[in-house]
C-alpha cells in the first residue's frame, strides 16, 4: 500500500531528478537551455511538453497524468481528460495546443508532493533492438549487423524512473543497458522510412536490465526470460515530445553505477536510426499508440567487462540522456 512516507522518500528523489534534467543547476548537457550551439527546447510554449504519470497521497494508487512546467518544478495534472493515462492521451489524437489549454486550467502541483510512474504504464509491446551501437558490437569483437536483430519484453518488465530493480534469485549475472526509448504516436503499418517520423510521439530514458545467464546460456538462447523477468525496464522521468528532441539521433547517452562512470556514448552510433526501424518493424508487425521500442545500447556493458562485472542488492543505477533527464534505480533483493 501506498502511504504518505513512502510518497514523500520518492518525491525527493524525483524533485531533485526532475529539477537536475530539466532545470536548476543540472549538467550543461542535460540541462536544454545551457548548450547555446544545440538547442532542444523549441522557442514555442505550446510545444514544450514532457508527459508525467504519477501519483500522489490523496490518490493513493490511482495512476494519473500531468505535464510538467518549463523548470521541472511543476506538474499541471490533466487526468481527467485524458483518464489519467499518456496512452489514452496520445490515442484521442489532441493537438498540442489543446493539451496546453488543459494544462492551464489545472492547478500545479509541486513536482516534490508526487510520485513518478513510468511514463508508459502498459503499452501493448515492447519491442528491443540488439547490437544497434557500432562501439557495443566492437567490445564483444562482433561484426555490425546487415539487418537489426529484434527481441521483446513484456510489460510488467516496467516500474518507474526511481523505482528498484529486482535482483532475481535465479539469476547471478544482472547487467545493465541504458537506452533511448522510443513512444509510437499512431498506429503504423507499412510505414515508408522516408515517412516513419511522423509515427513518433516522443523519447523516454530506459533501462534494459538483462539476466545475461537467461539471455546466453538458458532457456535455449531465447532472450525472452533474460529480458523480461519484473522490474527490468525502468522508464523515466517523462515522455519529452518529439518537438522538443531536435535530432534523436544527436544525444548523449550515460550510465553509471554507484557513481562510477559504465557507459558514455551518443546515439549518433546507432546502427539501424529510427525510421529504418519503425520501417522494418510494421512490414510485418502494426506497432500502436504507446507502444515502445528500445534502440539500443552503447558500449560498456557490465558482461563484457574485463573482468565481468554484474549487479547486486544495494547497487544504484543512473541513467541519463541528453535532454531527456536521468533515472535512478537501486537494486534490491528477491524477497
Amino acid at each position: 500500500m501506498t502511504t504518505i512516507a513512502s510518497i514523500a522518500v520518492r518525491s525527493s528523489r524525483l524533485s531533485s531528478a526532475i529539477v537536475g534534467a530539466f532545470g536548476g543547476k543540472s549538467t550543461s548537457w542535460i540541462h536544454p537551455q545551457a548548450v547555446s550551439s544545440r538547442r532542444f527546447i523549441s522557442n514555442s510554449t505550446v510545444k514544450a511538453m514532457r508527459f508525467v504519470q504519477f501519483r500522489t497521497a490523496a490518490t493513493g494508487e490511482k495512476q494519473r497524468l500531468g505535464v510538467l512546467s518549463e523548470d521541472g518544478t511543476q506538474v499541471s495534472d490533466i487526468s481527467d481528460r485524458y483518464e489519467g493515462d499518456l496512452i489514452t492521451l496520445i490515442r484521442s489524437g489532441a493537438s498540442l495546443d489543446e493539451v496546453k489549454a488543459s494544462a492551464a486550467k489545472a492547478a500545479p502541483l509541486k513536482v516534490d508532493s508526487v510520485e513518478l510512474l513510468a511514463p508508459v504504464t502498459n503499452p501493448q509491446k515492447i519491442l528491443c533492438v540488439g547490437l544497434n551501437y557500432s562501439g557495443h558490437c566492437e567490445e564483444q569483437n562482433k561484426p555490425i549487423p546487415k539487418e537489426p536483430m529484434f527481441f521483446s519484453k513484456y510489460a510488467t518488465t516496467i516500474v518507474g524512473p526511481h523505482d528498484d530493480v529486482i535482483a532475481h534469485k535465479i539469476s547471478d549475472q544482472i547487467d545493465w543497458e541504458v537506452e533511448l526509448a522510443v513512444i509510437i504516436g499512431k498506429k503504423a503499418k507499412s510505414v515508408a522510412k522516408a515517412n516513419a517520423m511522423d509515427y513518433v510521439f516522443g523519447y523516454t530514458v530506459a533501462q534494459d536490465i538483462s539476466a545475461r545467464d537467461w539471455q546466453k546460456q538458458r532457456n535455449g538462447g531465447q532472450f525472452l526470460i533474460g529480458k523480461s523477468m519484473d522490474t527490468f525496464c525502468p522508464l523515466g522521468p517523462a515522455a519529452v515530445h518529439k518537438s522538443l528532441v531536435k535530432d534523436p539521433h544527436q544525444l548523449a547517452i550515460k550510465c553509471s553505477v554507484n557513481g562510477v562512470e559504465k557507459q558514455n556514448g551518443s546515439t549518433s552510433e546507432l546502427i539501424f536510426r529510427i525510421d529504418d526501424i519503425i520501417a522494418r518493424v510494421t512490414e510485418s508487425i502494426t506497432l500502436l499508440p504507446g507502444d515502445v521500442i528500445l534502440t539500443g545500447t552503447p558500449a560498456g556493458v557490465g558482461m563484457h567487462r574485463k573482468p565481468a562485472e554484474f549487479l547486486k542488492p544495494g547497487d544504484v543505477i543512473d541513467s541519463e540522456i541528453e535532454g531527456l533527464g536521468k533515472i535512478k534505480n537501486k537494486v534490491v533483493a528477491d524477497s
